[in-house]
C-alpha cells in the first residue's frame, strides 16, 4: 500500500512543482497577473495561472496510470510489475475509467472557464450556468450518491447540489496565500485515508485520484504559501472543487461488510464542515446586506481572524487547524458503532463551528 501512496503523491508533486515554476515564469507574458485591490489581501501584482499547474499535476499522472492499466490488460509481462493486491483490480479500474475521465473532462471545462475569468472577468450568471450544466451531465452519467433515499431522482438532485455548492465553496476560499490549497490538501488526504484504511476493502481508484490531487496541491503549495509567488486563480479552485466533490460522491463511505453503521455517511460533512460553513455564512451575509451572493468581499472567516489582530499567515494556520480538527471527527465516526455516539461527534463539530461563529461575530463588531 505504501508503494501505491508514494507513487501517486510523488509523481503528482514533481509534475506540479515543475509546472508551477514554469507557469510563474510565463504568467506575465500571458497576461495572467492579479492586480491588488481593496478587497484583496496581497499588495504586489502576483502571477495567476497556478490552476494550470495543478491540472497538469493531476491529469498527467492519471494518463500514465491509464496507459499502464491498458497495457496490463494486454501484456502479462506488464501486469507482473503491478503488486498482486492491485493486479486483481485492473479490470475494475479499466471499467470505471470512463467515469473518471468524465469527471476530469468536467473539471477541465470549469478550469478553462475559470481561466477565461482570470483573463477578463466573467459575470457570475454564465459561470453558474456552466457549473450547473457540468454537474447535471456528470450526475446523469453516474456521478451520484443514493444517500439511501427512496426516490432515485432525490439522490440525483442532492448530488447536483453537492457538486455546485462545493465548487463555489472552494472558489470562495481562495482569498489568502495558501488558504484554499492547504484546506483542499487536508481534505483530500483525510478522504484518501478513509478510502484506503477504514472501509471494508481499499477503494483504490478513488483513493489514487485523491492521493494524486494531494501531491499536486502539495507541489503547488511550495509556491503558494505566504508570501505567495503565484495564485491558482478560478481555474484551479473550480477544478479542485469539482474533483473533490465528485470523489466524495464516487467514494464508498458505508460498507455493509464492516461493523460500521450508516452514520459514517456523515464523514464528508465533517471533513468539509469549514468550507461549507464559510460558504453558507458568506452567502447569508451578502444576501442580508442586499448584495449579490457572488460579489467578492472580506466576509470570510479568514478575514475576520485578521480583523481580530492575527497576521494573515497566522489566520491561515488557524483555519488549517480548524479544518483538520473537524476532519479528524470524520475518522472518529469509524470508531463508534451507533447513531447516538455519532451524534456526540456531530455535536463536537457543531460546537467547534459555534466557536468559529463567535470569533466572526467579534470580528464584525463596530469599533466604539
Amino acid at each position: 500500500m505504501w508503494l501505491f501512496v508514494i507513487a501517486c503523491v510523488s509523481a503528482a508533486f514533481s509534475i506540479s512543482c515543475v509546472s508551477t515554476w514554469l507557469v510563474r515564469r510565463r504568467a506575465a507574458a500571458w497576461g495572467l497577473i492579479d492586480i491588488p485591490a481593496e478587497r484583496k489581501m496581497h499588495r504586489q501584482p502576483t502571477p495567476l495561472g497556478g490552476g494550470i499547474a495543478i491540472w497538469l499535476g493531476v491529469v498527467l499522472p492519471l494518463v500514465m496510470v491509464q496507459c499502464l492499466v491498458w497495457l496490463a490488460t494486454r501484456s502479462e509481462s506488464v501486469s507482473s510489475w503491478i503488486p498482486a493486491e492491485l493486479r486483481v483490480h485492473i479490470d475494475g479500474a479499466l471499467e470505471r475509467s470512463g467515469l473518471l475521465w468524465a469527471v476530469i473532462l468536467g473539471g477541465t471545462v470549469l478550469a478553462v472557464m475559470g481561466l477565461v475569468d482570470d483573463f477578463r472577468g466573467l459575470p457570475w450568471q454564465p459561470r453558474l450556468c456552466v457549473q450547473l450544466v457540468v454537474a447535471v451531465v456528470l450526475v446523469a452519467n453516474g456521478v451520484q450518491a443514493t444517500v439511501f433515499l427512496p426516490v432515485p431522482w432525490l439522490g440525483q438532485a442532492v448530488s447536483v447540489c453537492w457538486l455546485l455548492i462545493l465548487v463555489n465553496a472552494f472558489n470562495f476560499l481562495d482569498n489568502m496565500d495558501g488558504l484554499l490549497t492547504g484546506i483542499a490538501l487536508i481534505a483530500a488526504t483525510l478522504f484518501s485515508v478513509i478510502m484506503l484504511g477504514l472501509t471494508g476493502e481499499p477503494r483504490w481508484l478513488v483513493a489514487g485520484v485523491l492521493l494524486i490531487l494531494s501531491g499536486s496541491l502539495a507541489g503547488f503549495l511550495c509556491f503558494n504559501r505566504a508570501p505567495a509567488t503565484i495564485f491558482m486563480g478560478d481555474s484551479g479552485s473550480y477544478f479542485v472543487g469539482l474533483l473533490l466533490a465528485s470523489m466524495t460522491v464516487l467514494g464508498t463511505f458505508y460498507d455493509r461488510s464492516t461493523d460500521t453503521g450508516r452514520h459514517v455517511m456523515l464523514a464528508p460533512l465533517c471533513i468539509l464542515a469549514l468550507p461549507l460553513y464559510d460558504f453558507c455564512s458568506v452567502m447569508l451575509i451578502r444576501l442580508r446586506q442586499g448584495r449579490s451572493p457572488f460579489q467578492p468581499d472580506k466576509s470570510h472567516f479568514s478575514h475576520r481572524l485578521v480583523e481580530l489582530g492575527l497576521a494573515p499567515r497566522q489566520a491561515v494556520r488557524t483555519v488549517y487547524l480548524v479544518t483538520l480538527t473537524t476532519g479528524l471527527g470524520a475518522l472518529l465516526l469509524y470508531e463508534v458503532d451507533s447513531w447516538s455516539a455519532a451524534g456526540v461527534v456531530v455535536l463536537l463539530e457543531l460546537c467547534l463551528l459555534g466557536i468559529v461563529a463567535v470569533f466572526e461575530t467579534v470580528g464584525r463588531a463596530a469599533p466604539e
